[in-house]
């Protein structure tokens, strides 16, 4: 919107203006909030002007601030929640616990109390407690939707029965740290902070078996999941579990993660495929089979520490520029 004109009251012209943040002080419920906010302010006297729009637009972003503060649930999240398991409004609200128009009134832009919000949020997370609420106020829900509401929780809960947690909680973290992440981008990835981690603690960060597939190391249980997604971003209501539905990883993870994502997480699964293939644990799973025949050859661990603490002595991969140096020399 900078450099776009519009009425500035002070100097009584049409007038060019420019977007500024600001800082505001609020107090809501007795409680003193900073929100930050859109200003515009004229080009020519500098005062502060009034633009269609902005008043509206500050107001959802007041409300956003203050959802984030309080950790309360989004409207979208709402959303999600019906969507995800199938349900309509009134229904939701009595599964819920709520009064039938409960969900309508949040859908509108009501705030709900921390109390109500927290059991959507626990209900977002965990299929398991939806179920648990279903079976609570079935006589309230109605059989069609209590019916729909939990099979849909039955299908999300079986979703994710074969991932452990460990594991679980590494995808949801590439999932909010990256934009975008395809089924062979969080393949690669999975491998090289598995590697990372157990050749620099020794011991793996995540149970699995890795097998050497014509595309590079696989997770089975793991492309099961997201096998839908072929070679599209991985993007779907169903994996909004994942976000808040698991523990926040250990400092030790955290860091190797937090390495892989910021040095191998800048390239497509392609080029992350193409360094593989000239590594010595898939190399070696794969000898005997020709380049296009399928494989379900383990990757073993002790294959992924032998070698990536080669790597380490010779670039230091506890490092950002260690690992870097590598994948150039890879590339």
């Amino acid at each position: 919107m900078e450099g776009r004109k519009d009425f500035c009251e002070n100097c009584r012209t049409e007038s060019s203006y420019t977007l500024k943040k600001i800082k505001i002080n609020e107090t809501i419920r007795n409680k003193e909030y900073t929100f930050e906010i859109t200003t515009a302010v004229c080009d020519n006297c500098g005062s502060e002007m009034g633009i269609p729009g902005l008043m509206d637009y500050n107001a959802q972003e007041i409300d956003a601030q203050y959802r984030k503060a309080e950790g309360i649930i989004t409207v979208d999240d709402i959303q999600r929640l019906m969507k995800l398991y199938n349900i309509g409004k009134a229904p939701l609200s009595l599964a819920l616990g709520f009064g039938e128009i409960t969900i309508s009134r949040y859908l509108d832009g009501q705030v709900p109390s921390k109390e109500y919000s927290d059991i959507m949020l626990h209900a977002l997370a965990s299929a398991t407690y939806m179920k648990a609420l279903l079976n609570q106020n079935r006589d309230k829900v109605g059989e069609t939707a209590y019916n729909k509401a939990y099979l849909a929780a039955m299908q999300l809960e079986n979703l994710y029965a074969a991932i452990p947690m460990p594991l679980m909680a590494v995808i949801a973290y590439i999932f909010s740290a990256l934009h975008e992440v395809t089924p062979l981008t969080l393949q690669k990835l999975l491998y090289y902070i598995q590697g990372n981690y157990v050749a620099i603690y020794n011991r793996p960060l995540f149970s699995g078996t890795c097998e050497a597939w014509v595309h590079g190391p696989v997770y089975r249980n793991v492309y099961n999941l997201f096998r839908d997604f072929k070679y599209n971003p991985i993007e779907d209501d169903r994996f909004a579990p994942l976000r808040d539905g698991v523990p926040p990883l250990e400092p030790a993870a955290k860091a190797v993660v937090d390495r892989i994502l910021n040095t191998f997480g800048m390239y497509s699964g392609k080029t992350l495929e193409s360094i593989t293939h000239k590594e010595a644990p898939w190399i070696n799973a794969r000898k005997g089979f020709l380049p296009d025949e399928s494989s379900q050859t383990e990757i073993t661990l002790d294959e992924m520490k032998k070698y990536f603490h080669q790597v380490n002595l010779k670039y230091g991969i506890e490092t950002e520029n260690g690992l870097k140096a590598y994948i150039a020399d890879m590339l």
